[in-house]
């Protein structure tokens, strides 16, 4: 039970070595008028300072700009085992690598 643990821990690691990101600079277009925070991809308004996760992907607004990253790990950046396949779970934000043959037992992946 103590490998599960470390699967756990090993898989978080991956998902954050191929997690994609961007970061997109706060311009500023009029100095007396300065922004007060970041526009989101989907136009929402963010105060400095906030964080959050829409559609798994993790964003934060700073005096800098916007920076997300996606939680899920990109499929064609994990190696994973020919016995194995990554099962997604969107409305969670989770992935994990199991075995084909059997889905309810892990696969580590390499």
């Amino acid at each position: 039970m103590a490998s599960l643990p470390v699967f756990v821990c090993l898989l978080a690691l991956v998902v954050q070595c191929h997690s994609d990101c961007f970061f997109k600079e706060l311009v500023i277009k009029d100095l007396k008028n300065p922004p007060t925070g970041c526009v989101d991809e989907d136009g929402q308004q963010h105060a400095f300072g906030a964080d959050w996760t829409r559609d798994c992907m993790s964003c934060s607004c700073t005096t800098d700009g916007l920076s997300c990253c996606n939680q899920l790990p990109d499929v064609a950046e994990v190696n994973i085992p020919e016995e194995c396949e990554l099962v997604v779970n969107k409305q969670a934000c989770t992935a994990k690598v199991v075995l084909k043959s059997d889905k309810t037992k892990h696969c580590v992946p390499t």
